[in-house]
């Protein structure tokens, strides 16, 4: 019984990691711990969130403690993660903004779209080895990027993020397939966009900072429909 609950300990821990983020976003850009802005706090516990939630998977295939309800909890912590916490980073710093606009309730989007992609994802037996749509922790490492470059230019138009918080909701729930970081051989002509992105990656963060990581999720939506392309046969595009 404690093997079979480790993962779902872990899985918890995200969590909570989600629901601290929360809090810390409602800050907004006012300093916290550390001399840190609230959305950057927030963005720290999304990252450790996101640990967990590679390590819950990890334990859980090495114990062999895969079980149904480890995956509606993944799920459930996902959700709060990666929807709602990076959803309230934008909605607070768009606030702090401009407090006398209603743009930033358009934030609210990312959780509901959120919540489908997720509950597509669980009954999808597709995306077993890739994604169709946009995996909700990507969701969050672009808002933790986005609300970076929109605190610290204060020049940027609120209709800019709207956009862009209504393509990243549809992007979550669109059948654009989007392939996966999990590596099933280290040829170079097999992955060569695993490769490209994580490169792209690296160079993006060390040149940009914290709004690298929303440039990064663009380049892998890019080197998606680019590797849909260089894996589509002649037949499947001419029937399409």
């Amino acid at each position: 019984m404690i093997k079979n609950n480790i993962p779902n300990a872990i899985t918890s821990l995200n969590g909570l990691c989600g629901a601290l983020a929360v809090i810390a976003a409602f800050e907004g850009v006012n300093d916290t711990l550390w001399g840190l802005s609230g959305y950057q706090l927030a963005a720290i516990f999304i990252g450790l969130a996101a640990v967990a939630d590679f390590l819950d998977g990890l334990l859980a295939r090495l114990l062999h403690a895969v079980s149904g309800i480890g995956k509606e909890l993944d799920s459930l912590s996902d959700l709060v993660s990666f929807g709602l916490a990076p959803a309230m980073m934008i909605f607070n710093v768009m606030r702090a903004a401009q407090p006398e606009s209603a743009l930033c309730y358009v934030a609210m989007l990312l959780p509901v779209f959120g919540a489908l992609r997720l509950a597509r994802f669980n009954v999808d037996t597709r995306q077993a080895t890739s994604f169709i749509g946009l995996p909700i922790p990507a969701n969050a490492i672009f808002w933790i990027g986005m609300t970076d470059f929109y605190a610290t230019h204060h020049d940027m138009s609120q209709w800019v993020v709207v956009a862009l918080i209504v393509l990243l909701a549809w992007l979550m729930v669109c059948n654009l397939p989007m392939f996966s970081l999990k590596l099933h051989s280290f040829s170079p002509r097999e992955n060569w966009a695993q490769y490209l992105l994580i490169v792209g990656a690296i160079a993006l963060v060390l040149l940009l900072g914290l709004p690298g990581l929303a440039a990064t999720i663009a380049l892998y939506v890019v080197l998606s429909v680019a590797h849909n392309f260089s894996t589509t046969k002649p037949q499947e595009i001419s029937e399409s």
